[in-house]
């Protein structure tokens, strides 16, 4: 059993340096939501994890890959505070409702609640800490900031307004995404992961 749980550790910092290179390979999406903002698959892992060990492993790996992700940060640990929140929401839940219903279905309701609950979450991390820290980090003005977003719908006319627009669906879109990928690939390794 011990020697089980050192290779689940083990298995889990695999997964969060590859959460941290999915990382790096983000993407804006123009036209959808302001530039600053990218697409990852960086939860991928972590979800795969969650799935495999529990919640508390998922949450490990979004902790390993943003512990990572600071060498190469340009928001000041931020944006990997950020990235660590939502990620822990999402997986956190992804896994504890697979852990208690443990059939393909219950995978289903743990992602698409968990994809859910981040993209709410997300509308006030950004709204409390994380634009308010760019504010001061960068010297940019809240109005620039918020002119990216009026840029792309005029009536996004305030950063609440917006972030409920842009970014919650945004972050929900993302969750179904990684939760997809994570479909179509968990039932593979599965059998590697959960090896005793």
């Amino acid at each position: 059993m011990k020697k089980y749980t050192i290779r689940k550790f083990a298995l889990s910092a695999i997964l969060g340096a590859m959460g941290f290179v999915l990382m790096l390979l983000e993407f804006p999406m123009p036209f959808i939501i302001p530039s600053f903002i990218k697409f990852d698959f960086s939860e991928i892992p972590a979800v795969i994890a969650s799935f495999a060990y529990g919640p508390l492993y998922g949450i490990l790996v979004c902790l390993l890959k943003n512990l990572l992700h600071l060498f190469v940060t340009s928001s000041m640990g931020v944006g990997e505070l950020s990235n660590f929140i939502l990620g822990a929401v999402f997986v956190g839940v992804a896994g504890l409702v697979y852990k208690r219903i443990h059939t393909r279905s219950g995978a289903l309701i743990g992602t698409l609640l968990g994809a859910f609950l981040m993209a709410v979450i997300s509308i006030f991390t950004n709204y409390f800490v994380v634009y308010p820290a760019y504010v001061v980090i960068y010297g940019m003005p809240m109005e620039a900031i918020l002119g990216m977003y009026k840029a792309l719908l005029p009536a996004a006319n305030n950063l609440f307004k917006a972030l409920v627009i842009f970014n919650l669906p945004f972050n929900f879109f993302k969750g179904l995404v990684d939760a997809l990928v994570c479909f179509a690939v968990y039932k593979r390794i599965s059998p590697i992961l959960k090896k005793q």
